[in-house]
């Protein structure tokens, strides 16, 4: 083997006398260089892209959320609450009851999505959403709405010439009497607007728990969900194991991956489809390495007779160009790592490219990128260098 290394290191790294072969050879190992950084820039700009859309769905999204198994909602006893406040691991918790609405104001009508919160929601969410106003008061018929909301139905905050109505269908079975005999409503007023992303900020309202409590008419202690925040998500194993053994069948306790798992799905199905895409780039670019090598091969004719003479057998002749294949394909896939590292720091430090003015395009390193990349040009050059190295025969270098 250290034989056909350093025959193979002869040959890749000393210029040949045709012209040709040295100009083939470059051209092989730059589609190398640049097929590798372009896989690793494009998995590292997905990652960042990852990231930038998660991370509006992590402001809003508890650590944990326990969501009724059957129906709209379920009801909780004193006995389980009591037991919840007992719980190590729980930073705090938030009772909710979430529904459809019809948001009506100036003769403008929209569904929403009604979330009523209580107290205990967190205030680093409020804090991080909020974008003009306040939050709304305990006790109060306010709500705060998505700027998308506000922005469809016309209204500011804390309009009092005109009052925003909430109104959701009665249950019940039979024809209703009249149209607004089918509806429990409310008046309400606006205090504060939210940015999140365009989905919540098009669809989502906050209110008091208890002003929706008294649209859907549920009874104290019957909710939609329960919020919970961990002090430490490493633990976030053993605390979901308690609020099962507490809260029972009743539940489904979800953590934020599976809160959203369908985006999670759509963007690892994509970042797969993405590697697969640069990975089959990758293939056609390396169909240059085999060309070069059985360039090589033709044009090394008269030293591989001269070796085969002396006594090397036909199976190190085609070691030596598969050593050199690989090592053109390794060698081209660290500095391509390299360049395309270099280029995503410098996006990430000075924000080059913008996704939209005064956004930097979002990039992530992430170590395993580095280990996937490397490992898809270290393998497909492997293969490509076995296929081209098998061209050698005992008829090829004996015929003149």
């Amino acid at each position: 083997m250290n034989f056909a290394l350093y025959i193979a290191k002869r040959y890749l790294f000393s210029k040949s006398s045709n012209n040709a072969i040295n100009f083939i050879t470059i051209i092989a190992a730059f589609g190398v260089i640049i097929g590798s950084a372009a896989l690793f820039i494009v998995l590292s700009g997905f990652a960042g892209l990852k990231e930038f859309s998660l991370q509006f769905s992590e402001i809003v999204d508890p650590d944990l959320k326990a969501i009724t198994a059957k129906g709209k909602s379920f009801n909780i006893t004193n006995d389980q609450l009591n037991a919840l406040n007992n719980v190590e691991g729980i930073a705090s918790y938030s009772k909710i009851i979430e529904e459809r609405a019809i948001l009506n104001y100036d003769e403008k009508k929209l569904i929403v999505s009604l979330k009523g919160v209580d107290e205990n929601y967190p205030h680093a969410t409020v804090d991080s959403i909020l974008a003009q106003g306040q939050w709304f008061a305990p006790g109060s018929d306010q709500i705060v709405a998505g700027w998308g909301v506000s922005s469809a139905l016309s209204f500011s905050v804390f309009d009092f010439g005109k009052t925003i109505s909430i109104s959701v269908p009665k249950p019940g079975k039979g024809q209703p009497s009249s149209v607004a005999a089918a509806f429990r409503s409310i008046s309400a007023i606006n205090a504060g607007l939210f940015l999140i992303n365009e989905d919540l900020d098009n669809t989502l309202v906050y209110a008091n728990l208890e002003t929706v409590k008294y649209l859907l008419n549920y009874k104290d202690n019957q909710l939609s969900a329960l919020e919970f925040q961990l002090e430490d998500l490493d633990n976030i194993a053993l605390v979901k194991q308690e609020l099962i053994d507490i809260l029972g069948d009743a539940v489904i306790i979800k953590n934020r991956a599976q809160l959203n798992d369908a985006l999670y799905k759509m963007l690892n199905t994509e970042n797969l489809v993405v590697y697969l895409i640069f990975t089959l780039i990758l293939v056609i670019a390396l169909f240059n390495v085999i060309g070069s090598i059985i360039m090589m091969i033709l044009d090394k004719k008269k030293n591989l007779n001269t070796l085969f003479n002396l006594g090397v057998t036909l199976r190190d002749l085609r070691r030596i160009f598969f050593v050199q294949g690989s090592l053109m394909s390794v060698l081209g896939g660290a500095l391509g790592l390299l360049l395309g590292f270099i280029i995503i720091w410098l996006q990430s430090e000075f924000g080059l490219i913008d996704i939209v003015p005064n956004i930097p395009y979002p990039v992530s390193i992430i170590p395993i990128n580095f280990v996937v990349v490397f490992a898809t040009i270290s393998v497909l050059g492997i293969l490509a260098s076995k296929i081209a190295s098998a061209r050698i025969s005992k008829q090829l270098i004996t015929e003149f």
